[in-house]
């Protein structure tokens, strides 16, 4: 098994640039469309999550955790079904972020079309699909070129 593997963003810089400049595009209408950081980034977790994706499920959860998500939170995301900590807009982006990722499977099925238009406006759904879109990209550059997540250092003690 050869662990050394072609970078898609050293190779190809550009169209990781543009794929770059398309990610804070969607992080723009997710703003201005009302998907605040907090479900942004449940969204962005989970689908790394469902993809095997460590390398961006440490980058969001940084960022989640950056964002106020608290760890119970963060852990609870992979078993939201059984969770009674999210929203019922988090379960819904969560329901969209599953769809998304298995795309190839259902499609977005009528479900879970009408159970996400039934909680969020067509801007809302619009921002998450995009995000959706987004993050699954980068999940398979990211699992294709085997990012290594090494261990961190340990935390100084206070």
């Amino acid at each position: 098994m050869s662990e050394t593997r072609v970078h898609l963003s050293k190779t190809e810089p550009a169209a990781y640039q543009a794929l770059d400049a398309f990610s804070k595009t969607v992080g723009q209408i997710c703003a201005a469309n009302g998907i605040d950081d907090r479900l942004k980034e449940i969204v962005m977790i989970h689908c790394s999550q469902l993809n095997g994706c460590s390398y961006c499920t440490r980058i969001h959860v940084d960022r989640a955790t950056a964002a106020g998500i608290d760890t119970d939170t963060i852990t609870q995301i992979p078993t939201w079904r059984e969770s009674g900590v999210f929203s019922d807009r988090e379960r819904a982006a969560l329901e969209l972020a599953e769809a998304f990722t298995f795309i190839a499977e259902d499609g977005i099925s009528d479900e879970v079309y009408d159970l996400v238009g039934g909680v969020f406006t067509e801007k809302e759904y619009a921002a998450l699909s995009w995000a959706c879109v987004s993050i699954n990209a980068f999940n398979r550059i990211v699992i294709a070129g085997r990012y290594p997540v090494p261990p961190r250092a340990p935390r100084a003690q206070a």
